[in-house]
């Protein structure tokens, strides 16, 4: 299972810097660059979140990771021009900041 929860998560990281990519380059019509670029991508980026966080080594991270996936998935559907948008930002610098910490503890 471990396995499967790791493929399917690295799959879902690659699909969303596909979406940067996409959203970057302006590969479509600014209305669907839009929403790839911020919509999706933040969508799949709280999706990968959720399936790292059981695989975290520190179960101290866990709950924190899946907090960091909501604010992602929450601040994708809440408009651009929104106070709050900027949680989807939060949510990723979190969850980024967790990955690459349970990182370092696994190599000690």
């Amino acid at each position: 299972m471990r396995n499967n929860l790791q493929m399917a998560q690295g799959i879902i990281s690659v699909l969303a810097i596909l979406c940067l990519v996409i959203g970057w380059f302006g590969m479509f019509s600014p209305e669907v660059n839009e929403i790839i670029s911020r919509k999706l991508f933040y969508l799949l980026i709280g999706l990968s979140f959720i399936l790292q966080a059981p695989l975290l080594s520190n179960a101290k991270f866990t709950y924190p990771m899946y907090a960091a996936a909501a604010l992602c998935i929450i601040g994708a559907f809440l408009p651009v021009e929104s106070n709050f948008s900027f949680i989807k930002t939060v949510g990723l610098l979190g969850g980024v900041i967790i990955s690459f910490t349970n990182r370092s503890v696994n190599r000690q």
